[in-house]
């Protein structure tokens, strides 16, 4: 008989919880926090892949690159007129992959090639990104 009469006192408290509540409406503010994008794009330029792209294995080379495509991405999301400098990233970015370069052990080849052609888009967007 007490724990029902604890259950009813508890729904009844519960039940005129929230009745006459205005729903909040939360909106997002601006980040106050810096443009990470430079950074982003300066850590890049330290990497071996970018530094000796003729040298390095492809395999290797496989979290680079897709650090690579996620900056493209954030370029044309935080940076909208430097689409095209993104769509001049993306173009080795899919020769790279559409060649199965994540694959190959062997610096040089067509994959060598993808890499050197990334770091100079790279060399090319970092600049006018600054940083």
């Amino acid at each position: 008989m007490r724990t029902k009469a604890i259950l009813l006192a508890l729904l009844l408290v519960l039940s005129g919880c929230g009745s006459n509540e205005v729903p909040v409406k939360v909106r997002p503010t601006q980040s106050t926090a810096p443009d990470v994008l430079p950074i982003k794009l300066k850590a890049l330029t330290t990497d071996q892949c970018y530094l000796a792209p003729g040298t390095e294995s492809p395999k290797g080379c496989q979290k680079y690159v897709t650090e690579l495509s996620s900056a493209a991405g954030s370029i044309r999301k935080h940076r909208p007129d430097l689409s095209s400098h993104a769509d001049v990233l993306d173009r080795p970015i899919s020769a790279f992959r559409t060649a199965n370069c994540q694959d190959q052990a062997a610096p040089g080849g067509p994959c060598g090639q993808a890499l050197a052609d990334m770091a100079t888009a790279l060399t090319s967007v970092k600049s006018l990104v600054g940083g």
